[in-house]
């Protein structure tokens, strides 16, 4: 795909400039109350272990670009990493404005929230919020739930590394996370959310952050192509196994902090969505090596890890809801969906999805929320009731549904006003020159020969 977008030109990003500037004097200047804690309001356990959980999430996303980036060639490490990095920036500000309203404000018949009731953190400060967590600061609940909020897009940029314009990420980010996932958290965790009415369990993000980000993965990787290395033979490997083993340790130690962080204080269902989560994993991890033999290959080291990030996400929904045992299937029942659904797209389509996302996140957190509805204590379909696994399969549904065609929709509109799709030159320079002007190796009269003496438009 080639866009027919015109070029940005830094008039643009200094129209981006001023008008952080002028958002930033507003939330200095507005007189925005924050209620503060009545003495014995709060429980200091439920606030040291949320705000340990809140520091665990955030670590996740450097993690991620730690795991995306080993997976890249070496010319788009830096790119595919600040991808999930700078999320970390423009979702914290975009969630202090809109975000936070958008998914837990005033409901608008169980579908949004009031972009206003928390605007620029309105009525949230240290007294707690009965409706979201009674014995933890119901800023500190805005500061968990950013942390979700942030990783979720940062999931989506796997399927589309190596080819996708800086600029036209950016605004899609902002848009999916407007338009997409503040609407699920709202369905989904909200008190008055129609998923949430219905009785959809997802204990920690498997529908909200790993299916939506998983399918709009799926999108993007249709809207945008196959990368122009992929239309020829080429002998590319992993490129550096050592970042994707780092990147999977900081994820698994952040995804404590994720799955057993949601209990929202320091009590039995932190204690035990904390041991499924890494029973799950390791079961997961050991699942995919099993599989890796069994089709004649070796053990690999990233094969270990992406079984173990697969039973992390399977396992998300269902952490608080299954028994120890139970957590161990869904691990293995994940990770054997999504080997297979790995080489099926690989060997049996034409689609690019770069790092697997659908297959691992998408795959991965509708496995989770499926076997939710099949596990969760007294209500499950193990248990011989139906009620709740046909909420879930009804809930699927619609979630794959507005994640998909919500996403497309969001690419096409990205991709007709900023450019979603770098210039062919500009792919085989690499992004992190033709995007960010640096490298992780020297290549400077490479990059004087192609970039500077040959101008492309200039995307970042």
């Amino acid at each position: 795909m080639k866009s027919d977008a015109p070029a940005l030109r830094p008039s643009f990003s200094l129209f981006a400039l001023i008008a952080l500037l002028g958002l930033a004097i507003l939330a200095a200047v507005a007189q925005v109350p924050h209620p503060a804690a009545a003495p014995g309001t709060l429980n200091a356990a439920d606030v040291a272990w949320m705000l340990t959980a809140t520091a665990f999430v955030l670590i996740m996303t450097p993690g991620l670009s730690f795991f995306y980036g080993g997976m890249v060639r070496p010319k788009n490490v830096i790119s595919t990493m600040l991808q999930s990095f700078v999320a970390l920036g423009v979702i914290s500000v975009l969630f202090y404005f809109v975000g936070f309203s958008l998914c837990y404000g005033d409901s608008w018949h169980g579908l949004i929230g009031n972009p206003l009731t928390f605007a620029m953190l309105r009525n949230v400060g240290t007294a707690p919020n009965p409706a979201f967590a009674a014995s933890i600061p119901f800023v500190l609940y805005f500061a968990f739930q950013l942390k979700f909020a942030i990783i979720t897009p940062a999931l989506i940029t796997g399927s589309f590394a190596e080819r996708v314009r800086f600029k036209g990420y950016l605004a899609f980010m902002v848009l999916f996370s407007l338009f997409i996932y503040c609407p699920l958290a709202h369905w989904t965790w909200h008190p008055e959310g129609f998923l949430h009415k219905w009785g959809v369990l997802d204990f920690a993000g498997g529908t909200v952050v790993h299916i939506s980000a998983g399918v709009a993965a799926l999108a993007g990787a249709m809207v945008l192509g196959r990368r122009s290395a992929n239309l020829r033979p080429t002998s590319f490997s992993t490129p550096n196994v050592p970042y994707v083993m780092l990147g999977t340790g900081l994820l698994w130690f952040g995804w404590f902090g994720f799955n057993a962080g949601s209990a929202l204080g320091a009590n039995e269902l932190a204690a035990v969505s904390f041991v499924n989560t890494n029973l799950a994993s390791g079961a997961a991890l050991i699942a995919w090596i099993l599989v890796e033999i069994v089709r004649g290959g070796k053990p690999t080291a990233v094969g270990a890890c992406t079984g173990a990030v697969v039973g992390l996400v399977a396992i998300t929904p269902a952490a608080g809801y299954v028994d120890y045992g139970q957590s161990i299937l869904i691990g293995v029942i994940g990770a054997l969906v999504s080997h297979a659904a790995v080489h099926w797209q690989n060997s049996r389509t034409t689609i690019d999805d770069t790092l697997d996302v659908f297959p691992c996140h998408g795959l991965g957190g509708i496995v989770g929320m499926l076997l939710t509805g099949v596990f969760a204590a007294k209500d499950g379909l193990f248990y011989g009731k139906t009620s709740l696994f046909g909420y879930h399969v009804l809930g699927l549904v619609i979630v794959v549904a507005y994640s998909f065609i919500g996403a497309w929709v969001l690419l096409k509109i990205t991709d007709r006003i900023f450019g979603l799709r770098v210039k062919l030159q500009e792919e085989e320079l690499g992004l992190d020159l033709s995007q960010h002007e640096e490298s992780t190796y020297h290549i400077d009269e490479e990059f004087e020969r192609t970039y500077r003496r040959e101008p492309v438009t200039q995307n970042a």
